[in-house]
């Protein structure tokens, strides 16, 4: 799952910085957003819309970053969000599979 996660994540930042700026091949899961990719804030917010709108409300990265101190921020990796993502969409996952098919909504 991770690959995958990571795969997706690198394509949005390519997309966001362009692929003039960033390599594909040059994101691992220790490649840092401050030092590595000099990601600026509105490239989080960028970010953070691409994943809103890949994986929904429950991946919310600015809610992810408020939870760090500003060193945290500017250490993380993208492999730190990488597991995020992994956790949440497991979860998720798990709970979905757990519960019983909701009926459908009447319209009414």
């Amino acid at each position: 799952m991770a690959p995958d996660i990571l795969a997706e994540i690198t394509g949005m930042l390519v997309e966001i910085v362009g692929d003039e700026y960033l390599l594909a091949e040059e994101v691992t899961m220790k490649t840092t957003f401050n030092e590595d990719l000099a990601l600026e804030s509105i490239e989080f917010v960028a970010l953070a819309e691409l994943l809103h709108h890949r994986y929904g409300a429950e991946v919310d990265l600015m809610g992810f970053l408020a939870e760090k101190d500003m060193d945290a921020i500017l250490a993380m990796s993208v492999g730190e969000l990488v597991t995020h993502i992994g956790r949440i969409t497991h979860a998720s996952l798990a709970r979905t599979a757990a519960s019983p098919a909701a009926p459908a909504a009447s319209a009414g």
